[in-house]
């Protein structure tokens, strides 16, 4: 990666997309309400949407920043270069959309225009699709906070009464694969019958995702370490994982964006602007080597993965509110941060 910079160089392309993204935000407040209080309201709920996306994503970032240490510069290049925008259009514009479609049965074109001319029709097919959508998330999540835990060849605890007894379990073949699939049983049969076969279905679906993309992630790395063309683990294989990961935190920030607003344009731009903050932290974390200095950041950051896919289970039962989803991560990694800290002052 590049050679270190100041922190304020970092917020460079993130504050002019916020000044981009607040002007589009204030012109289509104008465009759709036609008066001043139309400008501050969207950009009040285009400001809350970026913090949302920021507080909901800073594990994202901690992760993408352990599995961008490990690809070439060219990959990690394309991951922030490519990546951000499949984050940013793919994933805050285009998958709404394909929710829409898939679940009113109509094409692409229909689900844009009924985003643009019923917004609040838009907004209910949405929310009657936020049970698979959890179930497929919080599966995708809990099997990557797991799969970091459930390790034989772990060798740094933070919580070591729990994390040495789960090191134990990676002897244990498919261990988390059977722990998730019972978590998902239960909140199966805790939700009305009509409601439960798109649950599994969608879990399982989740499952199958994960295991096709950490299998397809590993077998391309390890043909590219044997051509020794991009490098074990550095190349095409990580980029996949990557984007798939970060759409499965995608997917709580855009449910959570429909509860403030459903106006399709306003989401996009105000998760996009959140989502550039995040990859300048990530590109923070990996020029900084601060995952290094701070040993149990990482785990912090697992762990608010874990916490975040049961909230996800979660929100199939009740609703959870955003303040709590992104104020947990927060507190866990802060934690995790604070310990860090602290045990690097006993071995000073």
């Amino acid at each position: 990666m590049a050679e270190q910079r100041s922190t304020v160089s970092y917020l460079k392309w993130p504050l002019i997309v916020t000044i981009v993204g607040l002007g589009l935000s204030g012109w289509l407040g104008w465009a759709t309400e036609g008066n001043a209080s139309g400008i501050v309201s969207f950009l009040i709920v285009g400001t809350v949407l970026a913090a949302l996306e920021i507080a909901l994503s800073f594990d994202n970032a901690i992760v993408n920043a352990n599995k961008l240490e490990e690809m070439t510069p060219v990959w990690q290049r394309r991951f922030l270069t490519w990546g951000i925008l499949i984050a940013v259009f793919g994933m805050r514009i285009i998958f709404p959309l394909a929710i829409v479609a898939i679940f009113a049965w109509i094409n692409p074109f229909a689900a844009m225009h009924l985003a643009l001319s019923d917004p609040e029709e838009y907004s209910r097919i949405i929310g009657h699709a936020h049970g698979p959508i959890s179930a497929f998330g919080g599966t995708f999540l809990m099997m990557v906070a797991l799969k970091f835990f459930v390790d034989e060849d772990k060798s740094i605890h933070w919580i070591e009464v729990l994390e040495k007894r789960l090191r134990v379990c990676g002897s244990i073949r498919g261990f988390e694969i059977a722990l998730v699939l019972v978590i998902v049983l239960l909140i199966c049969r805790s939700l009305p019958e009509i409601e439960q076969a798109p649950f599994l279905t969608s879990a399982v679906m989740g499952l199958l995702v994960f295991t096709l993309v950490d299998g397809m992630g590993t077998y391309l790395d390890n043909i590219a370490g044997s051509t020794a063309e991009i490098g074990a683990k550095g190349g095409l294989g990580a980029f996949l994982y990557l984007e798939v990961l970060d759409a499965s935190f995608s997917f709580d920030g855009v449910i959570g964006a429909f509860a403030l607003t459903t106006n399709i344009l306003l989401i996009a731009i105000g998760l996009g602007i959140g989502a550039m903050y995040v990859r300048s932290m990530t590109i923070m974390l990996v020029e900084r080597g601060t995952l290094a200095e701070f040993r149990y950041l990482e785990h912090g950051a697992f762990y608010s993965i874990f916490a975040l896919s049961v909230v996800m289970f979660l929100q199939s039962l009740v609703h959870v509110p955003e303040l709590i989803t992104g104020g947990v991560g927060i507190a866990l990694i802060g934690f995790a941060l604070f310990a860090s800290v602290r045990q690097n002052r006993r071995e000073a």
